[in-house]
């Protein structure tokens, strides 16, 4: 596929993303995305066959995950995470680590391997550096206060380039609490396993961490919304 077919591919995912970010979980919008989906698996044609390969990891990782709360097909965050990653300025690389940055969270860590054999380690330190547990022999992982006190200490030495990939997945994170708020109050915070003070608490500590950081757009995006929250 020629470069112009290419990027007009890549403007799509980041439209697509953007109308999830901007009107929230719509069966509209998911199912445009579903079929973006699809249309990857078979064209090979959205960025690259990297971007592709990667987009095929994610889906199967996350086969039957849902976001919280909600019936939404899980893989609906990662591609809104890589198409906001493009948006602020991300290459290649860390555009599929949006994609895979919760793969060795939710999928374990057997998908190391995979992910630096086809990715390369820069991918797979970007993953990496956005994974704050991953589920041991039994599925379980540390408790949860415990674990995100860890990566916020990780991501005060984190790179610049994982950063943005991380502060891109809060930021979509956020706007979807912002927006369930708006349509089911604050029984949203039920779905966090620290409730409504301590998932507030932890986005406070990840934006004081992340925003100075990261391009001054996405910072001002990501700062904006605490005060919705509330």
């Amino acid at each position: 596929m020629d470069t112009q077919k290419q990027q007009a591919h890549k403007t799509e995912i980041i439209r697509v993303g953007a109308s999830i970010d901007k009107h929230g979980n719509t069966r509209r919008a998911h199912t445009r995305m579903q079929k973006l989906i699809d249309r990857a698996k078979v064209s090979g044609t959205i960025v690259s066959k990297r971007f592709d390969s990667a987009l095929a990891m994610a889906s199967e990782a996350h086969a039957g995950q849902v976001r919280k709360g909600t019936s939404i097909p899980y893989i609906s965050h990662p591609v809104a995470v890589a198409s906001l990653v493009s948006q602020y300025g991300g290459d290649e690389d860390q555009a599929i680590a949006g994609l895979l940055h919760d793969v060795l969270e939710d999928g374990g860590p057997q998908w190391v391997h995979p992910i630096r054999e086809q990715f390369g380690p820069r991918v797979l330190s970007m993953v990496e550096s956005c994974t704050d547990g991953v589920p041991d022999a039994t599925g379980k992982k540390p408790p949860w206060k415990q674990r995100k006190v860890a990566y916020l200490e990780h991501l005060a030495h984190a790179s610049d380039d994982a950063l943005l990939v991380s502060a891109c997945d809060k930021l979509h994170n956020l706007r979807s609490i912002v927006l369930d708020l708006g349509d089911v109050g604050e029984s949203v915070f039920d779905r966090f396993t620290a409730g409504k003070d301590g998932t507030i608490w932890y986005y406070r500590q990840l934006v004081s961490v992340l925003a100075p950081r990261v391009p001054a757009p996405l910072g001002h995006a990501l700062a904006s919304l605490l005060p919705r929250l509330t």
